[in-house]
């Protein structure tokens, strides 16, 4: 952490001195909060940060945000707000949803905080920024109303109680198969986020052709494998153009939903909201939400929530543990997200090609319990991988007492459910691609891409 400090310093200082005339840090005059900070905030603090959100305090106003200057700067210079945990000097770094701040953006907050934090004049002030309904689906604006919304049965989590996991099955009431464009999943009340660690939604359905070579040979449930997983930091998924996922008549979700005790009784349930495709276009891939291990497990019945072995970390200790999955088929993957629990220190995934070479794409280098962050890749930045490449998920545990998150580094840890266990995968979206596809895609990008492949 220290490292990093003087790191930013380094940087902030060498920004400000490399800086051309004409901005911010060049300038004499000083940063404002209306000039200068309030366009920063609205795009990249106000999604959390603003009344009714789930931030504990709003950045909007200058008034609102003026008490808080002193621990901004503290945050944005530790690198820990916005929440964004990817190491920023290897692997991809172009991605859909990017929400960190550049080193100008750190170094314009910083020159403001130690200024004095001033005003400036309200006529600099932008248009306020409209956000959709919190009570609402984010999707909404993009794609209208859902097509079709799930909810899981309600559970009521006792006021006093250890984690408890909610499993009930909810049938898909489609007549025909349909093609999802884009998924959204939610616990229901704002409550109920409170009490809800994770919400993944199994789909279970036979699938049309059990030969299908397009099928994901990775999935552990027959037929459909992984619809969407819900944490804080990941509501929604959306498909590239021409990509989705595929329900046929008679599938369930199959809800697998962590709650924990906030000494309060709370009642909520999960909802899971889809939009299709019209009835007349075919998406000609199909993509698959992907557990890529760090702490390979296996199960001894087929149910995936029966699992043994996979970590074994000793008190006050940093654990390694790596996993591995070839590619049965070319494909493209469309994010990277770290799962971890309390001891999640960092978390690496390569890509292992079938000429040896090795490349890292995306580095999880300071992991936060708190933040699910989901790293969606920008669709000229997503990597395209050959059949037979192995994915390299490698995961660091901190069970030490220098992990301020850190329950008890006197305990021995291993592969578990609770949040006080531990776990360690990745959340990938595949979409296969045929050997055509993936020779037609190396012949218009490779050249550009050399360093990435």
């Amino acid at each position: 952490m220290i490292q990093r400090t003087l790191l930013s310093l380094l940087a902030i200082a060498a920004s400000l001195m490399a800086a051309e005339p004409g901005s911010v840090t060049a300038q004499a005059r000083p940063v404002t909060f209306t000039k200068d900070i309030a366009p920063i905030f609205q795009d990249k603090c106000e999604g959390c940060h603003r009344k009714d959100s789930m931030a504990p305090m709003s950045l909007v106003t200058y008034e609102e945000t003026r008490p808080w200057a002193k621990a901004i700067k503290d945050r944005v210079l530790r690198h820990q707000m916005p929440p964004w945990h990817l190491d920023k000097t290897v692997g991809i770094q172009k991605f859909q949803n990017d929400r960190s701040l550049s080193d100008d953006q750190v170094a314009t907050i910083v020159h403001w905080v130690d200024g004095g934090a001033s005003k400036g004049d309200p006529k600099d002030t932008p248009s306020p920024r409209s956000w959709a309904d919190e009570d609402g689906w984010q999707l909404t604006k993009t794609y209208g109303q859902p097509d079709l919304i799930l909810k899981s049965d309600p559970y009521t989590m006792p006021a006093v109680s250890q984690d408890q996991w909610w499993r009930p099955v909810t049938q898909v009431p489609i007549t025909e198969p349909r093609w999802v464009r884009a998924v959204e999943i939610r616990p229901s009340t704002k409550n109920g986020r409170r009490i809800t660690h994770h919400a993944i939604a199994y789909l279970l359905q036979k699938e049309p052709n059990a030969s299908n070579p397009g099928q994901d040979p990775f999935q552990t449930i027959a037929g459909g494998g992984i619809l969407m997983e819900w944490a804080i930091g990941k509501q929604y998924d959306v498909y590239r153009p021409n990509t989705g996922k595929l329900l046929v008549p008679g599938a369930k979700i199959w809800w697998d939903i962590h709650y924990h005790a906030v000494n309060e009784q709370i009642t909520d349930n999960v909802e899971l909201a889809i939009y299709f495709y019209p009835k007349d276009q075919t998406p000609k891939y199909r993509t698959y939400l992907t557990m890529f291990n760090a702490a390979p497990s296996k199960s001894k019945s087929g149910d995936p929530f029966d699992q043994v072995g996979g970590l074994d970390i000793a008190p006050n200790t940093i654990s390694e543990t790596q996993g591995f999955k070839v590619l049965n088929a070319p494909a493209r993957l469309e994010n990277f997200q770290a799962h971890m629990h309390l001891r999640g220190k960092a978390m690496l995934m390569q890509a292992v090609l079938p000429d040896g070479s090795t490349q890292i794409l995306s580095y999880v280098d300071h992991f936060n319990f708190n933040w699910m962050n989901n790293y969606i890749y920008a669709e000229d930045a997503a990597p395209v991988l050959p059949k037979g490449t192995v994915i390299q998920v490698t995961a660091w545990h901190d069970n030490t007492p220098a992990n301020p998150n850190n329950p008890d580094p006197n305990q021995w840890v291993g592969w578990g459910d609770r949040t006080v266990d531990e776990m360690a995968h990745a959340w990938v979206n595949v979409t296969y691609i045929s050997e055509d596809d993936y020779k037609e895609w190396v012949a218009k990008h490779k050249p550009a891409k050399a360093s990435l492949f």
